[in-house]
């Protein structure tokens, strides 16, 4: 089975961005865990990564087209964007939320709503790059 993860705004950063909180390994690292875990699971991985909302639409509208099961952190776009959200609305495929943080435990009151949880058959947060391999689980359990 063909999986799609797709990472939004600055986690292309990670390793380098408030290691403290979203922990040390890079996105080409996180790439090829992800690669690493799906094919373990007999997963097809493809990791994505984009600072640009409309992009992230454009491939959550394709993975919908396809059918095709999506591992999404949508980061800063969790919490506000109903681009996202409505291209989530669309998936009829499983999707599963992952954050690398908790995001309803941070000191930020903004973080503690998501608009994709709605559509996920699972939110996995706060289980650093594990959480990962935690959402491709839950897609190889079906």
């Amino acid at each position: 089975m063909r999986v799609l993860v797709l990472n939004g705004p600055n986690l292309g950063r990670l390793g380098r961005r408030q290691p403290e909180i979203y922990g040390t390994t890079t996105h080409a690292e996180l790439a090829d865990l992800c690669v690493a875990w799906g094919a373990e699971l007999g997963l097809a991985v493809e990791v994505r990564q984009t600072n640009h909302e409309g992009v992230m639409v454009d491939w959550l509208n394709q993975a919908a087209d396809d059918r095709t099961p999506v591992v999404l952190n949508a980061a800063a776009w969790t919490h506000y964007s109903y681009a996202v959200l409505d291209a989530c609305a669309q998936l009829e495929a499983p999707l599963v939320e992952v954050h690398l943080s908790d995001p309803s435990k941070r000191p930020e009151e903004f973080r503690h709503h998501s608009v994709v949880t709605a559509y996920a058959v699972e939110v996995v947060a706060g289980h650093g790059v594990g959480g990962y391999r935690m959402a491709l689980e839950v897609l190889a359990r079906g």
